[in-house]
């Protein structure tokens, strides 16, 4: 009897510790998915408050203090884009260091508890030099941008397939156990295609369909895309929002990018928004339904060196938010 009860304790325990380990392992390794309601991470619906920090725009020392003055403002997740011609300087030739040390600024959040909305794009805008596309982009023989063109197609999806590759190699999926929960393909495009018609339409299509197909385990969105391709989720930006529908009755309702005012240009007044109708904004969103506010941004940073988009561009981004240039504090709080 003695020797039946200790196999049968044995097995018990055996069971038992199967049991711990596959939920440890579950909670590991989580999941995202989205209805109509709201994002759900781990099988649970979140409103996400989210801010804008990108990584190029300060230096990594003054990294860690960044997330925390933002987790401590109520910051869920970090939105950034990722930028190509800092990245890619020359064919074939990547950089992933100082500044543009891109895993170590997703860890660093990770390690914070926040989560990731990586917006790959990689056209990213973000009223940077050449929208981030690298200058030698434009010498490829052939080549007709954010269209139905093969050789930016070839061009784009190799970039953005070694994003997806070196995010995957270090884990940082929340599939994977990682902090990112979201990524972005395109940037703004909507406008573009209607202006170019069907070639447009075809990119845009095939922009979708490359990016799902890499298999991330997270949703994609194309932001002002009203027309965004299944399971693409097509999301707001702008001062207001809370007018926005997506376009499936199973989409969640999603603000990218909550202006919080604008860039500065030489010369010009500094632009300011009133912190009252940034909260009546957002009250109204969530109100409507909506689920994710972006920060656009909550630290602007600097335009270092050449990387000011436009003749006009300040080298401060400050874009009147809740941390300024140098990451203190500002009025906005």
């Amino acid at each position: 009897m003695g020797l039946k009860l200790n196999i049968a304790i044995c097995s018990v325990i055996f069971v038992v510790a199967a049991v711990l380990l596959s939920s440890w392992v579950s909670s590991v390794e989580g999941s995202v998915s989205y209805d109509s309601k709201a994002i759900s991470v781990d099988g649970q619906r979140k409103i996400l408050i989210s801010g804008s920090i990108h990584y190029p725009r300060s230096t990594p020392e003054m990294w860690p203090d960044l997330i925390q003055k933002a987790k401590e403002g109520g910051v869920d997740v970090i939105q950034t884009y990722v930028f190509w011609n800092g990245h890619e300087p020359e064919p074939g030739k990547y950089y992933f260091e100082e500044r543009y040390d891109l895993v170590r600024f997703i860890k660093l959040i990770e390690e914070a508890g926040l989560y990731v909305h990586l917006r790959i794009g990689p056209y990213a805008c973000a009223e940077w030099n050449f929208g981030g596309f690298p200058v030698w982009l434009k010498y490829v023989p052939g080549i007709s941008f954010r269209t139905d063109n093969e050789p930016f197609k070839a061009a784009m999806q190799k970039f953005t397939t070694m994003i997806v590759d070196m995010m995957k190699a270090e884990k940082l999926f929340e599939t994977q156990g990682g902090p990112i929960i979201l990524s972005q393909i395109e940037n703004e495009y909507g406008p573009m295609e209607y202006e170019l018609g069907a070639p447009a339409r075809a990119y845009s299509e095939w922009a979708a369909k490359m990016a799902v197909d890499l298999g991330t385990g997270v949703p994609w969105i194309m932001c002002k895309q009203d027309d965004a391709p299944d399971p693409i989720i097509n999301t707001c930006n702008g001062y207001y929002c809370d007018y926005f529908s997506p376009n499936k009755a199973y989409k969640p309702k999603m603000w990218t990018e909550a202006w919080t005012g604008w860039f500065t240009e030489f010369g010009g007044p500094v632009p300011y928004r009133p912190v009252e109708d940034m909260a009546y904004s957002v009250a109204k969103f969530i109100q409507s339904g909506g689920s994710y506010i972006n920060y656009y941004m909550y630290h602007g940073g600097t335009n270092f060196g050449r990387t000011a988009g436009g003749p006009f561009i300040a080298t401060s981004y400050d874009y009147h938010v809740p941390l300024d240039e140098y990451g203190s504090y500002t009025n906005f709080l």
